[in-house]
Order: structure tokens, then sequence, then C-alpha cells
């Protein structure tokens, strides 16, 4: 009989949460410093809402035989907006549209993925994100110049 229990999980207590808490990395220590600090050091042109940008990425793909293929695949579109700042989390949402159909990516900029941001034009827009660029009515998807 003994032999048919399943291994009940352990119920959480005082000992086993220290032991979880001690296991994670602290961020003052010279290893995650190092790293935030390489990943910092990358710099973007200044990437605003209402910038036409081409984002090259690398693209890792894998075939039938299970060899490793990079290559550089560039998305070009608007930037609808970026988020949190400067810091290592920045992310930017950039949207195209091809053939009648949109298409919007999110892109990390401290990524190793992204390897270069090239501004091609900028417009003049009144607010931080665009998000009206997303509706249907033509005469808000305008951009001037």
């Amino acid at each position: 009989m003994p032999e048919d229990k399943k291994p009940v999980a352990k119920k959480p207590t005082e000992d086993n949460k220290e032991e979880k808490a001690t296991k994670k990395i602290d961020p003052s220590s010279p290893k995650a410093s190092k790293d935030k600090e390489e990943k910092i050091d990358r710099t973007f042109p200044a990437v605003q809402a209402g910038t036409l940008v081409r984002v090259h990425q690398e693209i890792t793909e894998f075939n039938p035989k299970g060899e490793e293929k990079k290559r550089v695949q560039v998305f070009e579109g608007t930037v609808l907006g970026r988020k949190h700042g400067k810091g290592i989390n920045a992310t930017v949402t950039v949207r195209k549209e091809s053939s009648g159909i949109s298409v919007e990516k999110i892109f990390p900029l401290h990524s190793p993925t992204v390897k270069k941001i090239e501004v091609v034009k900028r417009f003049k827009v009144r607010r931080a994100k665009i998000n009206y660029i997303r509706t249907k009515h033509k005469k808000l998807r305008e951009i001037k110049d």
C-alpha cells in the first residue's frame, strides 16, 4: 500500500521561507551590478512617440537537421510610445502597416537581440503616447511632418 501514495508537498514553514529568501541573488552583489552596467551602456538615438524607426533584430532559426542559423530582420514603423523610461526594462512599441494589415511589436531596448535602431524621420506629435493611431478614423491616423 505505501507504494500507491503520492508524495505530499511540504507546507511552507518559517524555515522553508528563509531558505527560499537566501537563494535570491542580491542586487547589490558585484555580479548583478556588472550585468546591469553592461546592458545600460548601450546607447540608442532619442526614440520618442511619432518617430519613424528601423529596428534591426537578430533572429535565430533552426533547420530540421538542428543547425543554427542567425539572420537580421528589419522592422520599420512608427513609435507609438515608450515604457519604463531609460531603465534596463525600457521598451518601445513600434507599429507598421503592410498590405492593409497593421502589425505592432514591442522591443526591449536593452535586449541582446536588438542590434541597432535607426531614426528615419521625426514627426511632430503633442503626446507621449500616440495610441489614437490604432483607431479606424483616417483623420486621426495622419501624422503631420
